[in-house]
């Protein structure tokens, strides 16, 4: 995967409105296969190309939810990064994204409760410049306070 900053943890003392990061990462078949055994959804649209071809997406799909984890892994290990909380996140989908596909994912801070220490922030994944997915994210940051 390749990202903006190091993995580790942002406070929400230090975290301000207009944050971002990021990661890329090429989705494989590999990732498909594993993210189909973990999840229990062999669903074949993802993992069988003869049935996939008859489908409106005309050949193999990952799973939404395996694109949408990068939105997880960009909070979870950069923004605001471990000890990171998830308490919701909305997606819409928007097109598919298939096995070979570069996905950028992206997170940027658009409101601060700093009493409550909750951020949220939009999201969305892109490939080739085209957005596959949006939504948005709300999370218990850490503190210096309090972790």
């Amino acid at each position: 995967m390749l990202d903006n900053l190091p993995r580790g943890t942002i406070c929400i003392e230090d975290i301000e409105i207009g944050m971002s990061r990021y990661l890329q990462k090429v989705i494989t078949d590999e990732d498909i296969e594993m993210f189909a055994k973990i999840s229990t959804d062999h669903n074949p649209v993802h993992l069988d190309d003869d049935y996939a071809q008859d489908t409106i997406f005309q050949g193999r799909i990952a799973h939404g939810m395996l694109t949408a984890g990068l939105i997880s892994a960009v909070i979870g290990e950069q923004l605001p990064g471990h000890g990171t909380v998830y308490m919701g996140q909305s997606l819409k989908f928007l097109a598919p994204v298939r096995p070979g596909d570069l996905v950028y994912a992206e997170v940027k801070v658009t409101d601060i409760e700093f009493s409550k220490r909750r951020v949220k922030m939009d999201c969305h994944c892109s490939v080739d410049g085209k957005k596959v997915l949006i939504g948005e994210a709300t999370v218990l940051a850490p503190s210096r306070k309090f972790d």
